[in-house]
């Protein structure tokens, strides 16, 4: 059976993700559009990835990449045409590529017509109860409704004004002020997000990365969070839940999903399938998400925080088979998104993540979601570890995600001028943090400056390229047999080919050297991770797969990992 055909790809897959306005720019304009991806399709192909996550490519003011949505049944112009889309499914599906896109249900952009008729409309009328518009506290109503925060900086209302001027009601953003809340205690709202779901399925889409999967339900009567008394500040405990994080009726709205999945099982085009993203823990709590009748997959961003050790990484691969072994679903495994600092740069600070106990994470040693610790990056470490990461990430049982332009070890750029930062945090901090735009610079493809190959000298990329990423485009990669790309090539074929590799179980090689981690998968194959200071002498009898560095005198170095046979 080919993988085009295999009713249960998901639970192996690799999947890769293009964030379209940073991957290929087709017209020249600085921006990322659907032809660009459609000419950048055979890369993907021979990269060996087994399918395609799109980030949002619906109309949309970009107020927040494209995650404020105006219309979610079109494509943004800047991108192309809903015809150009349907095209980009129908040519990678040519090529055996699956296509995932986003869907974003918490909030909408305060551009969609839904949202302008309902600051329009009187309050208590049928327009505002498709979001969350309350009245203010106070003798003026001119407090918010509750203390909560936004997820980018400062509170989470915003009051609106009414025709004659006056001061009006307040709607909920948990984002930015441009990202009202659906109100998902609207029938209208499930009916209208269910043909959504339809209306890009039956287009051809095999599934939806569903964004911010645990936020679409609130707790009844919208409670104030707890306060630190302390600092008097509300306590967000995003990660194990708030008043609008990971309530337990969230999980009715995806029973729901699941069930308009579930319909097109006879469609003859194959499963449709979701995956989440949920930053929740510990690993129990995450995986109701995928028990048999809700989504099919969940980001697994334990394993993008954990930490570069032995210890924790060993933590986080247990913590996670258990937790999605007991509800039947495959695990997945994820470095890096367009949400988080970039993994060269992580895995090159002093602090390469949170660290993780045999009962979940440290949060007392955790820095934050994404964060990046304070000090230098050593590039060349990082972009070592990184590259022995990959292996590990893809010798585990399930799937695994990629992040465009991981795969030519790209690094964060962490100096684009403040005028030019686009990320809603970086206002919304009142400039003191300066959000994801790092992570989110265009690909380079090709030449020796910017911008390579993205865009052109007349029309620069939408975000600045370093000056030196001329040794990491794609054209330069393409003539190093040694390169990051090449590792990525060589190792995403021996995935695909050997069959101890994608779902399954493994079993821990016991009695290594300190900072050493390995285990098997059957039939015959060990996957072996040095993160200790010592070189480690590699089993005589072994052969060498696919190595991130030079295994040829038998020995694996510090920060590096090799795929043996047994």
């Amino acid at each position: 059976m080919s993988f085009n055909d295999d009713p249960q790809w998901w639970r192996s897959a690799v999947v890769y993700q293009v964030y379209p306005r940073s991957f290929a720019d087709a017209d020249g304009d600085g921006t990322g559009d659907v032809r660009g991806m459609i000419d950048k399709l055979d890369y993907l192909a021979e990269l060996g990835v087994d399918a395609i996550w799109v980030s949002p490519w619906y109309a949309s003011p970009l107020a927040d990449g494209g995650y404020d949505v105006s219309d979610y049944r079109d494509i943004l112009p800047e991108f192309g045409t809903l015809a150009e889309a349907d095209a980009f499914v129908e040519q990678a599906h040519a090529r055996g590529l699956r296509v995932l896109i986003d869907l974003v249900p918490n909030h909408s952009s305060d551009e969609h017509p839904w949202f302008q008729r309902a600051l329009a409309a009187a309050p208590g009328s049928a327009e505002r109860e498709l979001y969350l518009f309350r009245d203010g506290q106070g003798p003026d109503g001119d407090e918010p409704p509750n203390n909560w925060p936004a997820m980018f900086g400062g509170g989470a209302w915003e009051r609106t004004t009414n025709p004659d001027g006056t001061p009006g009601q307040w709607y909920l953003h948990l984002f930015d002020i441009k990202q009202p809340d659906w109100n998902w205690e609207n029938p209208a709202v499930a009916d209208e997000f269910d043909d959504i779901l339809r209306f890009w399925f039956d287009r051809g889409i095999d599934g939806f990365r569903i964004d911010v999967a645990n936020s679409m339900a609130k707790a009844p009567g919208l409670p104030d969070c707890a306060v630190d008394p302390e600092t008097g500040e509300p306590v967000a405990m995003v990660l194990t839940g708030t008043p609008y994080m990971n309530q337990p009726h969230v999980h009715d709205i995806l029973r729901r999903w699941r069930t308009v999945a579930d319909s097109y099982a006879d469609s003859g085009l194959g499963p449709r399938v979701y995956v989440s993203e949920a930053w929740v823990t510990p690993a129990e709590e995450l995986a109701k998400y995928i028990r048999p009748d809700e989504l099919h997959t969940t980001f697994n961003f334990d394993a993008l925080m954990c930490e570069w050790t032995a210890a924790s990484q060993r933590n986080v691969i247990d913590l996670t088979l258990a937790s999605t072994g007991a509800v039947g679903a495959p695990p997945t495994w994820v470095l890096a998104n367009h949400d988080t600092t970039r993994v060269v740069t992580r895995y090159g600070r002093s602090v390469t993540g949170a660290r993780f106990t045999p009962t979940g994470i440290d949060h007392e040693a955790f820095a934050g979601i994404g964060a990046v610790p304070a000090g230098a990056t050593d590039v060349a470490l990082g972009r070592k570890r990184a590259r022995a990461a990959v292996l590990l990430e893809l010798a585990l049982p399930g799937g695994a995600y990629v992040y465009q332009g991981d795969e030519l070890g790209l690094e964060e750029v962490e100096d684009i001028p403040e005028e030019l930062l686009q990320d809603p945090t970086w206002e919304r901090s009142g400039h003191t943090v300066r959000g994801r735009d790092g992570c989110r610079v265009p690909m380079p493809w090709s030449g020796t400056q910017p911008p390579y190959g993205f865009g052109t000298a007349e029309t620069p990329p939408w975000l600045p390229q370093p000056t030196d990423w001329s040794g990491l485009t794609v054209e330069a990669q393409n003539r190093d047999p040694n390169s990051h790309l090449a590792l990525y090539r060589t190792a995403l074929a021996e995935r695909r080919a050997n069959p101890a590799l994608g779902d399954g179980g493994l079993s821990w090689v016991e009695g290594l050297p300190e900072g050493v981690l390995a285990f098997d998968r059957e039939p015959g194959f060990r996957c072996v991770v040095n993160f200790g200071p010592e070189p480690y002498s590699l089993p005589e009898d072994a052969e060498a797969l696919v190595a991130s560095g030079d295994v040829s005198a038998g020995v694996l170095g510090a920060d590096e990992a090799v795929w043996l046979r047994r």
